[in-house]
């Protein structure tokens, strides 16, 4: 999972971005990098780490120019390494060239095979360092016919910005796989001129132009790109057309709870996915006198609170996160391994002793850190505990831009519910089934959770269902009996 934000005709562009970038934090936490243009050359900047301590006010002043963009990197192609840090900058015969990519190509070995033989160098193990190759051997003569010669060669999961000196591109994949949006930046009334005019920006999600004071204007439409320069904005759809399916685990994980994805409240959204969690898997006898309802922080947060409200249930923190802790570096010993839950999550005893609680998460992957945390709330005297999960079970890796374990590592690939909730050793476990997640996400976007071209849902559910929209042919080594939608 990464974040792309670019940002076209502001003239501190690279304070900008470096704004977005961090209201994109969620989204990927082990690189940033940002790219400027003066309009005669691209200065660019990449850092491990996080956007705040990566990027000092020296580093943004030297990021001169009114046309900038940026990227904050998880990694799923390629390693946690800076040589893998985007946006990648590159100057070739038709000048320089950026790109910052969130996603992942399906078929990008089978290029990069086919590139290197031809005599490309790769710098990189990035997927995306095969975009900036097939842009660069393209023999159109405008970056945007560049892109598009490069955009045919490829599939999976994308959503694109690539700029040059003079001009920003930005494009989303045929299917909509991975969100992306555009906004318009006006100038403030005491600083407008005559002649001034507004500043485009695009983002990963519409949160970012909540910091930076931006106008969400609208989602890219699937396969659609826009081409940002001096006269404005351009859209076409260059692409061949297919049916949409957006990720839906952007609505129950990915994005922030404050941005707005499909028309929809990403909050309004998971409450309603609490809501429904319950009243498809009740807790039989739970009473507001007795019972309390908590969710595992941040990620449990808003189904939690739809839980408890459309149960008429008591909702406590009754377990507290850290903010001070970020990825651990020290491996423990095996005496004390069991303390690291702990590190992060602390039971709020208060809350607890003596009640019936209703735990509420987002999903299961492994199952280990829900069976630590079932342990801890009953040791901090929690009567019974039930745990409801606001999404289907994980049974499928992602293939699209996510990071998640191998199939044999998913513990609802091989164990029923019943053989999970023993293994957590909780009273019970419900989780959200995948046509409630669909009918809440139609129902907060009004109506738009499902396509007409098809009369099916519009979303992606792999991670849920094992339907693949794009092929996966190099995938399937690591994952069989993989079903791809239409075969």
């Amino acid at each position: 999972m990464c974040g792309v934000f670019g940002v076209h005709g502001h003239e501190e562009a690279a304070k900008i971005t470096y704004l977005g970038l961090h209201a994109l934090q969620h989204r990927g936490q082990e690189s940033a990098g940002i790219v400027a243009s003066n309009g005669e050359r691209l200065a660019s900047l990449r850092k491990m780490g996080l956007v705040q301590s990566g990027f000092s006010s020296t580093d943004l002043v030297e990021l001169a120019g009114s046309l900038s963009m940026g990227h904050v990197r998880y990694s799923t192609a390629g390693g946690s390494h800076l040589r893998n840090a985007q946006p990648f900058a590159v100057d070739y015969q038709g000048g320089s060239v950026a790109v910052a990519h969130n996603g992942n190509l399906t078929n990008h070995e089978a290029l990069r095979r086919e590139l290197e033989a031809g005599g490309s160098i790769f710098q990189s193990g990035s997927d995306t360092e095969v975009i900036v190759h097939l842009i660069a051997r393209s023999r159109a003569s405008s970056l945007e016919g560049r892109v598009v010669d490069a955009l045919s060669r490829i599939d999976g999961a994308y959503s694109l910005l690539v700029m040059d000196e003079e001009r920003l591109v930005a494009v989303r994949d045929p299917r909509g796989l991975r969100p992306l949006c555009l906004g318009v930046l006006r100038p403030r009334p005491a600083e407008a001129r005559v002649d001034a005019s507004p500043a485009y920006v695009v983002a990963s999600e519409s949160v970012a132009f909540e910091l930076i004071g931006a106008d969400l204007l609208r989602e890219l439409d699937p396969g659609e790109m826009l081409v940002i320069d001096a006269r404005g904005l351009t859209s076409s759809r260059p692409l061949p057309a297919s049916a949409q399916r957006s990720c839906i685990f952007e609505h129950v994980y990915f994005a922030r709870p404050d941005s707005v994805l499909e028309g929809a409240s990403v909050y309004e959204v998971r409450k309603r996915l609490g809501r429904r969690v319950i009243e498809e898997h009740p807790v039989p006898g739970a009473s507001s006198s007795d019972t309390v309802v908590i969710p595992v922080p941040d990620s449990g947060l808003p189904a939690a609170i739809g839980l408890a409200h459309h149960a008429g249930l008591p909702f406590e923190m009754g377990l507290i996160r850290s903010h001070y802790v970020g990825r651990t570096f020290i491996e423990p010993s095996q005496s004390i391994r069991h303390l690291g839950v702990k590190l992060k999550l602390s039971p709020n005893r208060g809350a607890l002793d003596g009640k019936r609680v209703i735990v509420v998460d987002d999903s299961i992957v492994r199952g280990t850190t829900s069976r630590k945390l079932v342990g801890m709330l009953r040791s901090a005297g929690a009567r019974e505990v039930h745990v409801r999960i606001s999404s289907p079970p994980t049974t499928w890796p992602c293939f699209y831009g996510i990071d998640t374990p191998t199939r044999s590592e998913l513990i609802a690939a091989s164990h029923d519910v019943e053989e999970i909730r023993r293994y957590l050793q909780a009273d019970s476990l419900g989780y959200l089934s995948l046509d409630g997640l669909l009918e809440a996400v139609r129902e907060a976007s009004g109506g738009k959770g499902r396509g007409s071209e098809d009369g099916g849902d519009r979303h992606c559910h792999a991670c849920f269902s094992g339907v693949y929209p794009v092929p996966i042919a190099e995938a399937a080594s690591s994952a069989r009996h993989l079903r791809v939608l239409g075969e």
